[in-house]
């Protein structure tokens, strides 16, 4: 049986979501839009994030403080990719 090779960039949840996200090809409603971009991290969790992010290159993370930081790099990723997706809408919107 002949087996598929990966795309080249990363096959991630966060990178497969992004592709499927930038694929489509309509845009975010204005207001949706807006909405998407004032997402993002509270002061705690912003907190939490730097303090594990120090403590990595320490290298003194528990494993369970580890994965704990690789959730909040993959919330970033996802994060990112629909803040992408909202800056883009709208620029389309306004150029149109």
């Amino acid at each position: 049986m002949k087996t598929t090779q990966p795309p080249q960039n990363r096959t991630n949840e966060i990178a497969i979501f992004g592709r499927l996200i930038q694929s489509q090809k309509g845009d975010l409603a204005r207001d949706l839009a807006r909405f998407v971009l004032n997402m993002g991290f509270e002061e705690s969790d912003q907190s939490r994030m730097s303090d594990l992010a120090a403590r990595n290159q320490e290298d003194s993370l528990t494993p369970d403080e580890r994965e704990e930081l690789q959730s909040y790099v993959r919330a970033s990723h996802l994060l990112a990719v629909l803040h992408s997706k909202a800056r883009k809408s709208l620029k389309r919107r306004r150029a149109s």
